[in-house]
């Protein structure tokens, strides 16, 4: 036993002395904790939300019923009628258009025989999650024509069993639309189940805005937003959210473009519209992809709110989706477009004594939600978006001289078009220019040092949307794991060490439903009841958790580390922490050590954290089975005579901090 003890203390010790030989074989890097360079915006960091992949409706919108208010374009898609003697018109889809434009459909059910047997079954988004011991809301618009019939309401698993049970009596005045709610119990759990209305007794009802909501919503808000995946974007403390898109900003024509004052109010009054992703790409169709708009504009912003992140509403500029019609509005009757971004300033921050203020404290939100920036199109090139650009640019700019615009540089990070619209944008004085990179991780890797050489002063940069793709681009097989996650990573401490230049960053797309995704890779992945976070939802995570508030360099022998010898090194401050934090990536497959020299008066604590995310496989990847198969991984490091010796394993990303 004492030969194997020392044998082992023999193999730490060589091992030690090994790591010390390595590290002092490469020159030391120099962290100027004490002399900051650049300020970290608190934005510096944030999310972007477009309702893609199932990721509103379906997604972060709790509510289970499909085609609630029979409005999609097969007005009983999701719902299945059953009866054991088949009647002519027990069910009717009837339209009330000139009364009600934002929700004209509702049905009427007859039964006429007591002993007949009539029912209407919820699919659900791809099933319902229901948990075992939950409380569920329900709730409809009900009118008796005829009264007498009850409405038997059901939870059902997969096999059709019921899990949940209770009876809803109408006692609304008759030919009287009227609300009814009431809430039961779920006893068992189902992944994938559904919902029943079976009706007993005789008479004639008209039903609308059939809603079933769990009670577990984010805050506890009824008719809310799903609370575990909203707790996955509060980890991440960002900076800002982007919302509603994305592509679904500009629609697939002018005519099903988002328009934010048509999500506000009462729900059952919110007119749908199909979803442009719908029937976006042939290889993942989505029939039953529709936008209800439960999830509006009021909405966005509360949830900016309650995540502390600065919202950023992305408006149509009068173009439509130039991938699939182009369609512009003239110039001449862009006006109404232009007047829709003035209001939502208003909306958001005008005091009741304004018309849309006056809106938004009706809504139940007196304060302000103090907005500071919108996005003026997506994606959107050429000089008919430059045009139209001017326009916006000079109509907020007289009104909020302050308020900050967002403009896009089209759909890819170089080229004629890139070029053109960066030019052109710099010289009109953007305060931000959105670029966007969807590329393979050696991408990533390569352009790191993208930033150096940008211009310090006038517009900044927000790499608005950013993804490596495992295969390329829109296919099918691009993965989360550890090759893209690192890739990304290492571009990420570029973006950092320019700060000065890139005042905003957010991967996309940000959520995406296990069966009903039309868009890979995704950051957060769900399904009916569960939620994880991808490899690359951790590095944005630390990264944004990790923020800091000014950068200081970190160089060898003079230049910043960007892919020699594959060390990715960004450096910042905080000044409200007192912290230095260092992030690392080794994008290797050999473990690196290297010595950090603190430099500068400051003194430093003795032993500071490190978090690393690594794995040996660069295909390693997270899933439902395995939610923290890639996670970080906090430890301790030696802080000597102001320096540290850091191994930093294969296939990492590292976050150190020390207190200063």
């Amino acid at each position: 036993m004492i030969i194997k003890k020392s044998a082992a203390i023999t193999f730490i010790v060589c091992c030690f002395l090994s790591a010390n030989v390595q590290a002092q074989s490469k020159s030391p890097i120099l962290v100027s904790a004490g002399k900051p360079i650049a300020e970290v915006q608190p934005t510096m960091w944030g999310i972007f939300f477009e309702d893609i992949n199932f990721g509103a409706d379906g997604g972060i919108y709790a509510e289970l019923i499909k085609n609630r208010s029979f409005e999609f374009s097969m007005a009983l898609m999701g719902w299945t009628v059953a009866q054991n003697k088949f009647n002519e018109g027990a069910v009717l889809v009837l339209n009330r258009q000139d009364l009600n434009t934002g929700n004209p459909r509702f049905i009427r059910v007859t039964k006429k025989n007591t002993e007949d047997s009539l029912s209407l079954t919820n699919e659900g988004f791809r099933g319902m999650g229901i948990k075992k011991g939950l409380r569920y809301d329900f709730s409809v618009l009900c009118r008796q024509q005829t009264p007498g019939l009850q409405l038997h309401l059901e939870l059902l698993n997969a096999s059709g069993d019921v899990i949940g049970k209770t009876v809803l009596s109408p006692s609304g005045k008759a030919n009287e639309w009227k609300k009814e709610a009431i809430s039961f119990n779920a006893t068992d759990t189902a992944w994938k189940g559904k919902f029943r209305i079976s009706f007993e007794g005789t008479g004639i009802v008209d039903l609308d805005m059939i809603s079933l909501f769990p009670s577990d919503t984010w805050k506890h808000r009824p008719g809310g937003i799903r609370s575990d995946m909203i707790q996955l974007l509060a980890d991440m403390k960002p900076g800002f959210i982007r919302f509603p898109g994305g592509c679904i900003v500009e629609g697939r024509d002018l005519a099903n473009r988002y328009q934010w004052k048509k999500t506000l109010g009462p729900v059952d009054e919110r007119h749908l519209i199909i979803n442009r992703w719908n029937t976006e790409f042939a290889h993942r169709p989505a029939p039953d992809y529709f936008q209800t708009f439960g999830l509006g504009f009021y909405e966005y912003f509360q949830l900016a709110e309650d995540i502390g992140a600065e919202p950023l509403p992305i408006l149509n500029c009068g173009m439509a989706c130039q991938f699939n019609t182009a369609e512009s509005v003239p110039l001449t009757e862009i006006d109404s477009y232009v007047q829709d971004a003035l209001d939502l300033i208003e909306f958001a921050n005008g005091d009741a004594n304004t018309k849309w203020g006056k809106v938004r404290v009706s809504l139940g939100h007196p304060a302000p939600f103090n907005l500071k920036m919108m996005g003026i199109g997506n994606e959107n090139w050429g000089p008919q978006y430059i045009d139209r650009l001017k326009i916006f640019f000079k109509a907020i700019k007289e009104k909020y001289p302050n308020f900050k615009l967002v403009v896009s540089a089209g759909t890819d990070p170089d080229g004629e078009r890139f070029d053109y619209l960066n030019n052109e944008e710099r010289k009109m004085g953007a305060d931000l220019i959105d670029e966007h990179y969807y590329r393979r991780p050696e991408w990533f890797l390569g352009n790191a040092a993208r930033y150096d050489n940008y211009p310090r002063n006038g517009s900044k940069v927000f790499a608005g949307e950013y993804a490596a793709q495992s295969d390329h681009t829109v296919s099918i097989n691009n993965k989360n794991n550890m090759a893209t996650a690192i890739s990304e990573a290492a571009f990420m401490t570029g973006l950092e060490r320019n700060a000065a230049v890139v005042n905003m960053a957010s991967y996309a797309p940000l959520f995406a439903h296990e069966e009903a995704w039309q868009w890979t890779p995704d950051l957060i992945w769900v399904n009916n009841i569960q939620s994880y976070g991808t490899t690359d939802y951790y590095v944005q995570k630390l990264f944004s958790t990790n923020r800091g508030t000014n950068v200081v360099t970190a160089l060898r022998d003079g230049k910043a580390l960007t892919g020699q010898d594959s060390l990715y090194v960004s450096s910042v401050m905080d000044k409200n922490t007192n912290d230095l934090i260092i992030k690392v990536v080794n994008a290797s497959g050999k473990e690196q050590t290297n010595t950090f020299k603190l430099d500068g008066s400051k003194k430093f604590a003795s032993e500071g954290t490190l978090t690393t995310l690594q794995s040996n496989d660069l295909s390693s990847e997270n899933s439902f089975a395995k939610p923290f198969n890639v996670a970080p991984v906090d430890s301790k490091i030696a802080v000597n005579k102001k320096q540290m010796i850091v191994t930093s394993r294969p296939y990492s990303f590292s976050v150190i901090r020390v207190k200063m």
